[in-house]
């Protein structure tokens, strides 16, 4: 399993592009968080099928991203409708007598990659969207290059900036009070291979 960290990363291991936080769903920066970091982080090879690991700081739900890059990750800005959701950690309710977070305080995100995503150069990107700080989007993203995949067709595809108006009952929630009933997860539909 690959695990990144900020300190820099050994054998199987990743070191994420980025981990800054955004605010604003229509800024640029909630693709890739990467306006005002000069990344030097390198494509890591993993076969598909694999268990990845990306450390991730206080959060409360989670999506995990991925775009297929048209040739070398490390040169593509992840532009456009090529964004496909395939993992997340959402909330858990019981009809508004409580509502917990499964994600929170967890020191990382650990996935599995289907197995039947098509081998190729990706980013990766891992949001955690802290609902309690006024709906910060932070996390972190890496570039992979999978190897051994499969023929899927991952879907629906998103643009980032532009997955998000910011008003969706997903991430313009009072977490505290009421207790909501129920919680809808922002983002696409998952893609599960």
């Amino acid at each position: 399993m690959a695990r990144p960290d900020q300190a820099g990363a050994g054998p199987g291991q990743a070191v994420p592009i980025t981990n800054l936080h955004v605010t604003d769903v229509t800024s640029p920066d909630i693709c890739c968080y990467d306006s005002e970091t000069n990344s030097t982080a390198d494509t890591v090879s993993v076969p598909a099928g694999s268990q990845l690991g990306i450390m991730s700081d206080g959060t409360i739900v989670v999506n995990v991203y991925m775009a297929m890059a048209p040739g070398n990750a490390s040169l593509w800005a992840g532009d456009g409708a090529v964004w496909f959701k395939f993992y997340q950690i959402s909330a858990v309710t019981n009809g508004g007598t409580s509502i917990s977070w499964p994600a929170q305080n967890l020191p990382g995100v650990t996935f599995t990659l289907p197995r039947s995503l098509p081998s190729g150069q990706y980013l990766v990107r891992v949001e955690s969207i802290a609902l309690h700080e006024a709906s910060t989007f932070g996390g972190a993203q890496v570039r992979l290059e999978v190897t051994g995949g499969g023929s899927g067709r991952p879907g629906p595809l998103v643009r980032i900036p532009g997955v998000y108006t910011g008003y969706e009952p997903g991430i313009l929630i009072n977490i505290y009070y009421p207790i909501p009933r129920n919680y809808t997860q922002p983002g696409p539909a998952l893609w599960s291979g």
